[in-house]
């Protein structure tokens, strides 16, 4: 199983980034997928999540800026990053879950600068 992220950067206070996490070895329609994140010093923090149904989930601090969507054809779920914050800098780690089963990619770095 893989999990694989890309998309990270270096960004301006009040850009945009769009990262992509795309997932091999596992059966992917069948996962609820979610982006965490770990700045230095803190735990790890769930951002948001989507349902093999398509239902989203979101930490109120991200709500109205990040948008989760998945494309189960690609295998690949996405995380658009909008008005981004100093705040949101930190790794930011694709998962995949079942009842059974919980992987993680390697991360990718998110830095904000003011």
């Amino acid at each position: 199983v893989q999990l694989v992220e890309s998309g990270g950067g270096l960004v301006q206070a009040g850009g945009s980034l769009r990262l992509s996490c795309g997932a091999s070895g596992i059966t992917f329609s069948r996962y609820v997928m979610g982006w965490y994140r770990q700045a230095p010093g803190m735990q790890r923090e769930l951002v948001a999540t989507i349902t093999t149904a398509g239902s989203t989930n979101y930490v109120d601090s991200v709500k109205g800026r990040f948008t989760i969507s998945r494309d189960n054809a690609k295998n690949t779920v996405y995380l658009q990053m909008n008005s981004l914050k100093p705040e949101d800098t930190a790794v930011y780690y694709c998962n995949a879950r079942n009842n059974l089963l919980n992987y993680w990619g390697q991360g990718t770095q998110v830095t904000v600068s003011s």
